[in-house]
């Protein structure tokens, strides 16, 4: 296996567990609110999980991406917790987890559809001089976002909405947590402009601070659609290790947000 796809396995795998596994680290917007949004407090019935199936992005839905199952799945949020309650809906946000206690819920992975640049190597002497490292982060420079939905009954969306919203203020001097015994800290949270799709969203920004390669911002954003939410994390390894700016892939959301209109 070439290195560069050795590292690509590596970030596909540190999304599948997500925030926590980059603090132990791989070895080689605003809110909107609509008032009386199609989702208001009712006796609104939650879809079923064959249901969400139907309605979340599927392979060849979202231009320039690669879509399927989640790689090593979705953690159990009973082993994904901070040092801090009221953070816990920030951190399940960032492994995948949909917020609140939905009725049901499914996920994918959109993976950023890149050419590898050392494809066209044929040795590592053709990436002499320092071009090596440039092919390598090039080659991790992509996206790859998680995309939960989760269907509540009543006003269990909102309600579940309001609890990262209230998490996202309450825990911006950051916080530590825990994922499957593995702990680690974040040490800021910032709300960010969210995608202005579906009838309320919030998105954040959560930072660690891995040592020698400095602070690591992992996106998230979670939209409600009616009495469902949409919940997406994304990172991107090549930009971090570059410092490059990122944000929640924006093609994704296009992509679910129109199959949940």
């Amino acid at each position: 296996m070439k290195r560069s796809s050795g590292v690509r396995l590596c970030a596909t795998a540190a999304v599948s567990v997500l925030s926590l596994a980059l603090i132990t680290g791989c070895s080689d917007g605003g809110s909107k609110d609509s008032g009386d949004g199609k989702g208001g407090k009712s006796a609104a019935k939650a879809l079923s999980a064959a249901e969400l199936k139907q309605l979340i992005i599927a392979k060849g839905e979202v231009p320039g991406y690669k879509v399927g199952p989640v790689e090593g799945g979705i953690p159990d949020k009973t082993k994904v917790k901070s040092d801090d309650a009221q953070c816990d809906p920030v951190l399940r946000a960032l492994t995948g987890i949909a917020p609140g206690e939905p009725a049901a819920n499914t996920s994918r992975m959109a993976t950023e559809d890149k050419k590898d640049p050392t494809d066209k190597a044929t040795s590592l002497d053709d990436l002499a001089d320092g071009k090596f490292e440039d092919a390598l982060n090039e080659s991790m420079d992509l996206d790859v976002t998680v995309v939960t939905l989760a269907s509540y009954d009543g006003d269990g969306a909102e309600s579940a909405l309001k609890s990262v919203t209230d998490a996202v203020k309450s825990c911006s001097g950051g916080f530590s947590g825990e994922q499957d015994g593995e702990k680690g800290k974040f040490t800021k949270v910032a709300e960010e402009k969210s995608s202005g799709t579906g009838d309320e969203s919030v998105a954040f920004t959560a930072t660690n601070d891995s040592g020698k390669d400095g602070a690591l911002p992992l996106h998230a954003e979670v939209v409600r659609h009616g009495n469902t939410l949409a919940t997406y994390t994304t990172i991107n390894i090549g930009a971090m290790m570059t410092k490059k700016a990122y944000t929640v892939s924006a093609p994704v959301i296009k992509a679910q947000a129109a199959k949940l209109k």
